[in-house]
């Protein structure tokens, strides 16, 4: 009896401290950014090309949810990953021109990822400046040159310019005590290219030329080298997949793959027309998000950031201005927001435009109608800029392909995306459409108030000839002074 009295004594002792104990936290998911670097939203066979070769990004896609309607908040490449990794806007940022640094003061997801017990590092192109590299425990910095940059410490890669070099080396790296955050940015497929990447690359002839290109062997041949880039950047896609299998984080760890603007060629990057601003984001999470899903709501790379610390369970910064889609990722057909809003400003030439879209309609206020929509200028010295001058000069471009080297510039632009998906029928002037107008007139003006988007009273000087893309001589480093400006109302 005396030994049947312990052992229930024992087993009401062990009921009460399983009913006592707390429950064991779930674990918390990895992060792993796949950032391609000048790639269109369509360019790849899970949005519709079927000609590029892309297996593993499709593969991305298949297993887990692609957004139909996300889109980067400028199509330049520093501002956009400033806006990235701070969810602000660029204007917001300090940083909204091409390689102006993410200033010190400013907020990133990561450092909060870090802060709560997250290991980061971001590996491949940086391009955010010195300020903030210590937001992140490790940056191992590449360039096209093939250089590594690590604090104190320069390597050599050989030949490798993909900007994919040291992801997997990286990766391995990792404390194995703790979740992680990764940034991997390509290089690829941002110019200039060379032929040769691949051992079986992609024929002119297979291109698929987008109407506002003229369908010449020349653009045909630049197109099939930028689809090689993006062939070698699927490759290196699937090796972080495989590596996350061998490390048995599959099921647990959120991959995003987009891009941070679309192609580089003329009137693609640096506009905001779907054409430069629309990326190809994909997610998958096979511990969180259904396997083929598709999410037909606006989604901006601003709310990548609070849907990061939603998922962390980590506060979101009051500085971000973006909107957590953590409900689109549970349910496709959740909508999290009704407009979505992207900038221009200078990149190589000065420009400044703003947009604003709906699911149907996108609004374009251009603050510099007296200047053309000039081409970056990596994609102005391209041979498919330099045929599309000839073209011009003979009279032989569509006036949509024309349309690049028209001044002046409507002040004002409207387009159903819906009916005209490359952008091409300004409404602005159409009666019938005037509501339409005056409701997105207002929100963008709301927005600027909001975000204290204002027009700066000094223009930046182009840095490179508009014809050639040739660097022009003496060029002053201006940089406009951030007190004195024109505001929404003084258009």
């Amino acid at each position: 009896m005396r030994h049947l009295t312990i052992f229930l004594w024992f087993l009401a002792c062990l009921g009460t401290a399983c009913l006592t104990a707390p429950a064991s936290q779930p674990a918390r998911p990895n992060f792993i950014f796949i950032i391609a670097d000048d790639m269109a939203w369509d360019d790849c066979g899970a949005f519709g090309n079927p000609k590029i070769r892309t297996p593993n990004i499709d593969r991305l896609a298949h297993e887990g949810m692609r957004f139909e309607r996300a889109f980067v908040t400028a199509s330049s490449c520093s501002p956009s990953r400033s806006s990235l990794i701070t969810g602000r806007y660029p204007h917001s940022t300090d940083a909204e021109q091409l390689h102006w640094p993410l200033p010190a003061g400013q907020v990133t997801f990561v450092e909060k990822l870090k802060a709560a017990g997250y290991w980061t590092a971001a590996v491949g192109k940086w391009h955010l400046g010195d300020a903030v590299r210590n937001r992140f425990d490790l940056v191992r910095e590449q360039g096209q040159a093939g250089y590594m940059l690590q604090p104190g410490r320069l390597e050599m890669l050989g030949a490798e310019d993909s900007g994919a070099a040291a992801w997997i080396p990286t990766f391995r790296e990792r404390p194995r005590d703790k979740p992680f955050f990764l940034w991997l940015a390509a290089v690829d497929p941002h110019r200039d290219y060379r032929e040769g990447i691949l051992k079986q690359p992609h024929r002119p002839e297979n291109a698929v030329v987008p109407p506002y290109l003229p369908d010449t062997p020349e653009v045909r041949k630049d197109l099939a080298l930028y689809y090689d880039e993006i062939t070698r950047l699927d490759g290196n896609v699937g090796r972080v997949l495989e590596e996350l299998d061998r490390q048995g984080q599959r099921d647990n760890t959120l991959v995003l793959f987009l891009s941070d603007n679309g192609r580089p060629f003329p009137r693609a990057k640096t506009t905001v027309y779907d054409s430069g601003i629309k990326t190809p984001l994909i997610a998958r999470w096979p511990k969180g998000i259904k396997a083929g899903g598709i999410a037909g709501g606006l989604v901006s790379t601003v709310d990548i950031a609070p849907t990061i610390l939603e998922l962390a369970g980590v506060a979101i910064a009051p500085s971000i201005q973006g909107k957590s889609f953590v409900a689109s990722l549970r349910d496709p057909q959740a909508r999290s927001r009704d407009v979505v809003f992207a900038e221009k400003n200078w990149h190589d030439y000065e420009d400044r435009a703003r947009a604003v879209r709906t699911e149907r309609y996108k609004y374009i206020h251009n603050d510099y109608p007296d200047l053309p929509l000039t081409p970056p200028a990596d994609a102005g010295r391209s041979i498919s800029a330099t045929i599309m001058r000839r073209l011009r000069d003979e009279g032989k471009l569509t006036p949509e392909q024309a349309a690049i080297y028209r001044i002046p510039r409507p002040v004002e632009e409207l387009y159903d995306i819906q009916e005209d998906p490359h952008e091409f029928r300004n409404l602005a002037a159409d009666p019938k459409c005037a509501p339409i107008l005056d409701s997105l007139r207002k929100k963008l003006a709301e927005w600027e108030k909001e975000t204290d988007d204002r027009r700066p009273k000094i223009r930046t000087p182009d840095e490179f000839d508009r014809e050639t893309g040739r660097p022009l001589p003496n060029r002053p480093k201006t940089r406009p002074g951030k007190m004195t400006f024109f505001g929404p109302a003084d258009r």
